[in-house]
């Protein structure tokens, strides 16, 4: 199973895209499980995935947040400002599902 986490600023920008990513997913037979947090919350959470994909407003945190996570071995990316914006659930899957074969 696909394990993907999205980070903003408080977790409820991403609350919606994380639906439309699932969505996507269960269209497709992916088997995903994708949460969404806080970037406050990112230190209890991030080394339970295989990629964490950042919201483009906390993308000033990815190289902070990319070093404490190369202890565990995870990505840390910024989603694409345009697919986050118009909420492009099926373009953010597939650019995390990239980033985590790309990583196997």
């Amino acid at each position: 199973m696909n394990k993907i986490m999205l980070c903003c600023s408080a977790g409820m920008s991403t609350s919606l895209l994380v639906k439309k990513m699932i969505a996507s997913a269960e269209e497709r037979g992916i088997e995903v499980q994708i949460d969404a947090f806080g970037a406050s919350e990112f230190s209890n959470h991030f080394s339970d995935y295989q990629v964490v994909l950042l919201g483009p407003q906390v993308k000033y945190m990815q190289q902070d947040l990319q070093e404490e996570a190369n202890s565990a071995g995870v990505r840390v990316e910024t989603i694409n400002m345009m697919d986050y914006g118009l909420q492009k659930g099926d373009k953010v899957l597939d650019f995390a599902l990239d980033l985590i074969s790309e990583h196997a």
